[in-house]
């Protein structure tokens, strides 16, 4: 467990086990417009589920997309829930990707969770809160 105010850095291990897509834009010239809905489920530091929404612009050069994503279970052994908000954009291997956690979202044993929350690796969320 951490101590009040203290600031941590973790590593979340995440699997995606449901991946929805659906186009709402395809215009003859420009991205590609789409939706997503994610199921995670998450080990290690968290253990629980998400659930996220994330909205994508996929061009032939580059892409970016924002998310919401609400998580819900046991973070370093205090139960509740928060949102995440992240997002991206990538040009061919050039990546650069930003994520907060949403100021009054946590519940239970996670309310007043603040900090930022950054999918910087494949399946690895890293948080970097205060509690």
């Amino acid at each position: 467990m951490t101590d009040q105010y203290e600031t941590r850095t973790v590593e979340a291990l995440f699997q995606i086990i449901d991946f929805n897509e659906t186009v709402y834009g395809e215009p003859e010239t420009g991205p590609k417009l789409t939706r997503v809905r994610i199921r995670k489920t998450y080990s290690g530091v968290i253990e629980g589920s998400g659930v996220v929404e994330v909205l994508t612009a996929q061009g032939d050069s580059g892409a970016g997309f924002v998310a919401s994503e609400r998580i819900e279970g046991v973070l370093e052994g205090r139960p509740g829930t928060f949102v995440i908000q992240h997002g991206g954009v990538a040009q061919g291997d050039t990546q650069s990707t930003y994520g907060s956690i949403v100021p009054g979202s946590g519940t239970g044993e996670l309310v007043g969770i603040a900090g930022r929350a950054v999918e910087a690796q494949q399946a690895v969320l890293t948080l970097t809160y205060t509690l």
